[in-house]
């Protein structure tokens, strides 16, 4: 697959994704800037972390004006697949790709740490290689992770199957002790009614290998290839 990722003023985790899919995964990778008016063919895109913008005004509220975001919502809308991780989330929710939106932690600080998650949903295009139930250990790193959604669209994303990560305690328990933001129902990752947009907060290609601590991360990627290839 071609991967396109999506570079904006204060992305950070941008050259993490793309060592995840070029060392590991041997997939074709570019660098796209947001100023771009083309996804120059590229068969999935990837929004990655990091403070686009500086996060000013409030987070991804900026990045959705960039013109290579029309030619992504055009994309999504096409059937083909986004991922957006963390402050890539965040942008999924302002431009309308994603239900909900992302308030301060409940802490009102910034979070950095590992935590666990609860697969929801392992029949997805972006879990399929994980279990249901099965408990990843990856990394958050965000002061505004506390998604918010109303009643009525959270039933739909509870009974549409659309939530496919939870905060977790190590044993799968999702308490509020073990919810590191105050997200509704612990939601660490959500997907769109059609399959193919996913957004979560936490770092999957901060979890690629054994060194960084857990490789738990890799399978959102590999699900991702082996759905979409």
């Amino acid at each position: 697959m071609r991967f396109g990722v999506i570079v904006f003023p204060g992305s950070n985790c941008d050259h993490d994704v793309y060592d995840v899919l070029k060392r590991h995964f041997d997939q074709e990778v570019n660098f796209l800037w947001h100023k771009n008016h083309t996804l120059e063919d590229s068969d999935a895109i990837i929004l990655p972390g990091g403070f686009s913008y500086g996060d000013y005004l409030r987070t991804g509220a900026i990045a959705k004006f960039s013109p290579i975001m029309r030619e992504i919502i055009q994309f999504a809308k096409s059937g083909r697949p986004v991922l957006g991780i963390c402050n890539g989330f965040q942008i999924l929710l302002e431009c309308g790709l994603l239900p909900g939106a992302m308030l301060r932690n409940k802490s009102l600080r910034f979070v950095c740490r590992f935590v666990y998650l609860l697969v929801n949903n392992a029949t997805s295009n972006f879990t399929r290689c994980c279990r249901t139930n099965q408990v990843l250990k990856i990394p958050i790193a965000h002061n505004e992770g506390n998604y918010y959604v109303d009643d009525r669209i959270l039933g739909e994303l509870e009974g549409n199957g659309q939530i496919l990560l939870r905060f977790s305690d190590s044993g799968g328990a999702t308490t509020d002790y073990a919810n590191p933001n105050g997200s509704r129902n612990g939601i660490a990752g959500i997907m769109n009614g059609e399959g193919n947009v996913f957004g979560l907060m936490p770092h999957p290609e901060r979890a690629s290998e054994k060194l960084l601590g857990s490789d738990d991360g890799k399978v959102i990627f590999e699900s991702l290839i082996e759905s979409f290839s």
